[in-house]
């Protein structure tokens, strides 16, 4: 999720006195205020890369992944649960800044028409990453493609935007709104009702299985409604990031409150915005728990309320000035797309090796964490949520200085091929 996924164009902050200097020619080497807004977009980026590797470790290493689904309110419990729920907040935000970044690099000098074949090429260049890549990190061994995951979605996602950033800002920015408000009317419309065309609606839609053969089908995980939405209304979203300081924080703030008590208000209602309705539990923390349970295949209304609220209300913190503790997160931020694919691969060898020490062989990691199932581990496999955080810890650590190096690598050279990378 590099350049585009990290945000649709790189957009990078320059920064005199550090290792991570931009040359741009088009850019004086200076700090300068309009350079300095974009270091919180890095930092929120990276942060949400963080923890989307929390959900990948424990889906290689975590004991419990095997027999229930950790936001299962019957089964889980309050740890296990947060943990599951604040790895919800990286694909929104991902999507949602590609859009963002799409549109800062016409501050770049880019035209639409370039900015445009960047985005349809840079797409497509995704989707072939997410079944050939990416499939095998999960997986470790070679097949035909099984499944469309969330870079299948941010890569289409970037295809349909190509076509729409020739439409006026306002009506991109309604358009996404639109998609992202609306397309939970479409929930009653099953696959089903489009005949010989039901795989396209799990296309767009319902997440399900397409049956290509008889022995070979593809598990569509990421319709790619409303992520087309989320991308543009990310996109519409550059203009508030332009803005001057003073405007921009005033936008920030009450934009991000705004959209947070949208989810709160229409969540409590309970009529809309989430096929899976909230009700009281058993104690007060688990009645919580349920009003943010909200559904993620495909992301509703409120999910994506929910998921984005906050990160622009961090936004708003982190505008300016970003002290030192955030830097490994810049780092993280610029190079998206290398660190996803390294971390997939890490985090799988992490547990093959995990799996050999402790039980003599893979416990069928090479069939993937899509295909859990206690009969294929020991009954004693994998590890507690403290044994996945103290990996999880590993994972990061060791992948920085590597994601340093790229990110160093990429503001040397100019090399077409770097943004695809």
């Amino acid at each position: 999720m590099q350049e585009v996924t990290d945000s649709a164009v790189s957009v990078q902050p320059i920064r005199a006195r550090s290792r991570l200097e931009v040359t741009d020619s088009a850019i004086p080497v200076e700090r300068t205020k309009a350079r300095l807004r974009l270091d919180s977009i890095d930092v929120l980026r990276g942060l949400v890369m963080a923890i989307m590797a929390i959900d990948h470790v424990r889906d290689f290493l975590s004991h419990d992944l095997m027999y229930f689904d950790p936001t299962d309110l019957t089964k889980t419990h309050g740890t296990l649960f947060l943990t599951r729920w604040i790895t919800h907040f990286c694909a929104s935000v991902f999507c949602f800044l590609a859009g963002t970044g799409a549109f800062l690099s016409f501050s770049r000098g880019k035209t639409k028409g370039e900015l445009s074949n960047f985005l349809l090429t840079r797409g497509l260049w995704l989707v072939l990453l997410e079944v050939t890549v990416v499939q095998f990190g999960w997986l470790f061994h070679f097949e035909a493609p099984r499944g469309a995951g969330v870079i299948w979605a941010l890569g289409w996602s970037m295809v349909a935007l190509s076509a729409v950033v020739y439409l006026p800002l306002w009506a991109v920015g309604a358009f996404g709104i639109v998609m992202i408000a609306g397309h939970n009317l479409l929930d009653p419309i099953p696959p089903s009702a489009f005949g010989s065309l039901g795989w396209l609606w799990n296309v767009l839609h319902v997440p399900g299985e397409i049956r290509v053969t008889s022995h070979w089908s593809f598990f569509v995980a990421y319709p790619l409604i409303p992520w087309i939405g989320v991308m543009a209304a990310g996109y519409a979203f550059g203009a508030i990031v332009k803005l001057e300081p003073t405007q921009r924080r005033k936008w920030l703030l009450w934009l991000g409150l705004g959209v947070t008590a949208a989810f709160v208000v229409i969540r409590a209602a309970n009529v809309y915005g989430d096929p899976l309705p909230w009700s009281p539990q058993a104690s007060p923390l688990f009645t919580v728990f349920s009003f943010l349970n909200c559904h993620k295949y495909p992301p509703s209304l409120l999910y994506l309320l929910m998921t984005l609220g906050p990160p622009i209300l961090f936004l708003w913190l982190l505008d300016g000035e970003v002290g030192k503790l955030w830097r490994p997160f810049i780092v993280f931020g610029r190079v998206p797309l290398f660190f996803y694919l390294l971390h997939i691969y890490l985090i799988h060898l992490v547990a093959l090796i995990t799996s050999y020490v402790r039980h003599g062989g893979p416990a069928g990691l090479f069939a993937g964490p899509v295909d859990h199932h206690p009969t294929l581990f020991p009954a004693d496999y994998g590890f507690g949520l403290a044994g996945v955080y103290a990996a999880w810890l590993l994972v990061v650590i060791s992948l920085y200085p590597l994601c340093r190096w790229f990110a160093e690598l990429k503001q040397r050279r100019r090399d077409v091929w770097l943004s695809y990378l």
